[in-house]
């Protein structure tokens, strides 16, 4: 597995060994043992989530005040710029972004570990996206950054509104926005 640094530390693009040959391809999506080598951790994962979603789709920025998740997010099809948001008071990197794109092409992979926000926005006609989490979804614990927060920045490179949830409409900004004290 190749292990690209991102700009934040701690959030990671892994890209795994593909075998391909005229009849496909066969790559390992995860292996505890070379995950923890690649990274240098001993994640827990408890709980596996696929999503489906349709082009111009943002979803997030989400987090869990309590039980933060750690995510290890790929794509199975389509293509999509996925995104973390350090929300670690105590972080040099506190308030940050880092972002790139996951598609069924590269098969690469991004870490976000617990104590960030998390979204994208779906670049492909459609796109499935599949990742595994530390910790249980707690929905009275579920918080939402505004996706478009001016203080944090993220270039979304959008080309037309985005498709948003209710949810989503209604994410507070950082300066409003419970955080992390790790």
């Amino acid at each position: 597995m190749n292990v690209i640094p991102t700009t934040i530390a701690d959030v990671l693009i892994l890209e795994p060994k593909v075998f391909g040959d005229e009849r496909g391809f066969f790559f390992e999506s995860y292996n505890d043992k070379v995950f923890q080598q690649a990274v240098g951790i001993e994640p827990h994962f408890v709980q596996d989530n696929h999503s489906f979603s349709r082009q111009g789709v943002v979803r997030g920025l989400h987090y869990q005040i309590q039980h933060p998740q750690g995510k290890l997010v790929r794509v199975a099809r389509g293509e999509i710029f996925d995104v973390a948001v350090d929300l670690r008071r105590n972080s040099p990197s506190f308030g940050q972004w880092v972002g790139c794109v996951l598609n069924d092409h590269n098969k690469r992979q991004l870490w976000i570990p617990a104590g960030f926000a998390h979204g994208f926005a779906v670049l492909s006609p459609e796109a499935e996206v599949l990742y595994k989490a530390t910790d249980y979804y707690a929905p009275s614990y579920e918080r939402t950054l505004l996706w478009n927060d001016p203080a944090i920045g993220i270039d979304w490179s959008l080309t037309t509104t985005p498709l948003l949830s209710l949810k989503d409409q209604r994410g507070l900004p950082l300066a409003e926005a419970e955080v992390f004290d790790f």
